[in-house]
């Protein structure tokens, strides 16, 4: 089974919570943690990653917290698993060429390539703004998914 972290799912929840706020609006690690359930140690290891990372901006003081570094819609889905979890492959030529000895002579490198830039592909498609609005439909059909 193909499977993200707890840690990218929680990533992915905080930041959608986030994204329903009006631009710039801050929480704390804490809120953040009762909005959504998740554990409140997680909740500022994984703010602390995103920011790093530059998808969320860090505010310090009595008011600070975080907020999304850039509009959701600019956001991807390929970014925020790329920031928690590093670049999306499902095998390990879809990385980099030269990580595999079997390189050479795989019968099935060239369609694992196009399976994981799919994949990729979709992701990157997939924006904050479509996971922060559940009632609204993701285009899947965009996407080419039925």
């Amino acid at each position: 089974m193909l499977r993200l972290s707890k840690i990218t799912d929680y990533g992915i929840v905080l930041m959608a919570r986030l994204a329903r706020d009006p631009a710039g609006a801050t929480h704390n690690a804490r809120e953040l943690s009762a909005d959504t359930g998740l554990p409140f140690p997680v909740v500022g290891k994984v703010l602390k990653t995103l920011a790093r990372e530059g998808l969320l901006d860090s505010h310090r003081g009595a008011r600070g917290g975080y907020a999304l570094a850039r509009p959701p819609q600019e956001i991807s889905v390929a970014k925020i698993i790329a920031a928690l979890e590093g670049p999306v492959a499902l095998t390990e030529c879809g990385l980099a060429p030269g990580r595999c000895e079997h390189e050479p002579s795989c019968d099935v490198r060239s369609p694992w390539e196009k399976i994981n830039r799919a994949i990729a592909q979709t992701l990157d498609r997939v924006t904050l703004a479509d996971l922060a609005n559940p009632s609204d439909r993701i285009p899947f059909e965009d996407l080419g998914i039925r």
